[in-house]
């Protein structure tokens, strides 16, 4: 089955407890304003097949704690997802973490939720400008579900306040230079990340999408 895929990346320690699997899907129809992903939106990008990703992220599985997918919109490609859930070989200790942008009501019926196959899903749009207090969420609105035994284990403590040592980004170079960070940045930081680097004289561009309302916070001195 054909998937379309933004990039695969191990470890990745921001999103979820432990060592974990990223996997993002590539297209959104959701579209955020103020989304940090925002290049994960366009449809068209990176088509592979479920068995390639599998082969790809299993020799990662020996050692990773879990997996979290997320994009882009995973549930704009429903059966591609639930046919990914199926194929991965974990073991029974290794949770899967979903990130969406639908509300949970819309979801409720789809086979990969239905059937606990995913054991936390985090739901809802980001809403940029509101407030962000929670783990694993870009605004307090997101909702975070345990769908089983396993999630309710594993992410108990990410429904409480955000905690000091949660507040942090993976950071990965690509091999033409590119770096890019996982992870739920506070609001605005890839904005002010890049008029900092403008103003010491870096070429930047980021993947921000743009607010809804102009930002005045700033890192420059």
């Amino acid at each position: 089955m054909k998937i379309a895929l933004s990039r695969l990346h191990f470890p990745v320690t921001t999103l979820g407890p432990g060592r974990r699997i990223g996997i993002w899907f590539q297209g959104c129809s959701i579209r955020c304003p103020g989304c940090v992903s925002a290049d994960t939106w366009a449809e068209g990008r990176g088509t592979t097949t479920v068995d390639s990703v599998v082969d790809a992220v299993e020799p990662w599985l020996l050692e990773a704690d879990g997996i979290t997918i997320s994009g882009g919109e995973p549930f704009d490609q429903a059966q591609a997802l639930q046919a990914l859930l199926q194929a991965l070989p974990r073991s029974s200790s290794q949770d899967i973490l979903v990130f969406s942008g639908h509300p949970f009501e819309t979801l409720t019926n789809e086979p990969s939720v239905s059937t606990g196959c995913i054991d936390a899903l985090i739901s809802d749009p980001f809403l940029d400008g509101t407030p962000q207090t929670l783990p694993l969420r870009g605004s307090d609105n997101q909702r975070l579900h345990l769908l089983t035994d396993l999630g309710k284990q594993r992410f108990a403590r990410y429904q409480t306040p955000l905690e000091a040592d949660l507040r942090s980004l993976d950071v990965m170079f690509d091999d033409d230079g590119s770096v890019w960070l996982a992870g739920i940045p506070r609001q605005g930081d890839m904005h002010r990340l890049g008029a900092l680097l403008d103003h010491q004289g870096h070429k930047i561009h980021t993947t921000a999408a743009p607010s809804r309302e102009p930002r005045h916070d700033s890192l420059l001195p």
